[in-house]
């Protein structure tokens, strides 16, 4: 028992410190340092209350504890022969490590999506999810800040990660820490893709921290978490994203950034 309570209590205090690092570095750089130098990349002009940080934070630790505890169980204790989490770098081809980290976040997206929509049912939003929408305006401190029950479930998708892929452990840490610095950008408050993003094919997959942040001030639509095929196949795409996205892409770099449709005139009839 000693020996499980050293490990969690080692796990959840360097979870903790990724999570003021991760998440700290750019509310440092962005909402206290350069706040003034950046306001054209603001995405909602308001600016959200010192409670609501320091809501954000203690949920967000709640939410890395029970993180921790489903980790421990899946790699600590009798459960983990029952998992594909391997050992010996040598079992697989090495590049079998970034594969199966970019697979992971692939499920991640599906598992995300569908249990997002759930938490979305109003049978259930107001005694869970309803705690992660407090953050209206998110910031990154709001990348953690779950119910408990719903920090539950996001930890889930380790458990069908770890059982369903073969994973080796610097895959597992890789995908949190990749997972977690998504996660940290869709809450950021602010928009950081290049310019070059607009009128290239990724803006047709990838999510932006427009197309979360829309989800937070709407409370509907854009359920996806790293790409956007989900919501555009089932149709829970907010309908004002992409307008939304070059609004913010005219602020920071002018009217000449945003995509013109050319409508052709339409051929006059001769007489």
């Amino acid at each position: 028992m000693e020996q499980f309570i050293k490990i969690v209590l080692e796990i959840f205090g360097i979870s903790a410190v990724r999570y003021f690092i991760l998440a700290g570095i750019p509310f440092l750089l962005f909402y206290l340092l350069f706040n003034n130098r950046v306001k054209h990349l603001k995405i909602q002009q308001r600016q959200a209350a010192k409670k609501d940080f320091w809501r954000e934070i203690w949920h967000s630790m709640q939410s890395t504890f029970v993180f921790t505890l489903i980790i421990v169980a899946l790699v600590a204790t009798p459960i983990r022969q029952y998992t594909q989490v391997y050992d010996n770098v040598s079992d697989f081809p090495v590049w079998w490590i970034p594969v199966s980290v970019a697979l992971a976040l692939i499920i991640h997206d599906t598992y995300f999506y569908w249990f997002h929509r759930l938490m979305h049912h109003p049978k259930i939003f107001k005694h869970t999810h309803l705690v992660h929408h407090k953050s209206t305006n998110p910031s990154p401190w709001t990348s953690y800040s779950f119910h408990v029950i719903e920090a539950v479930a996001e930890g889930g998708v380790l458990a069908v990660l770890v059982f369903v892929l073969p994973m080796h452990a610097i895959s597992i840490l890789w995908f949190t820490i990749v997972a977690f610095l998504i996660n940290v950008y869709g809450h950021l408050g602010y928009e950081i893709m290049p310019k070059g993003l607009r009128k290239s094919f990724l803006f047709e997959i990838i999510n932006t921290s427009v197309h979360h942040n829309l989800h937070h001030s709407k409370f509907k639509g854009n359920y996806g978490l790293y790409f956007r095929w989900w919501d555009r196949m089932c149709g829970t795409e907010n309908p004002d994203y992409v307008k939304e996205y070059d609004k913010i892409q005219e602020q920071r770099f002018g009217a000449a950034s945003v995509p013109v449709k050319v409508v052709a005139e339409p051929v006059a009839k001769r007489a």
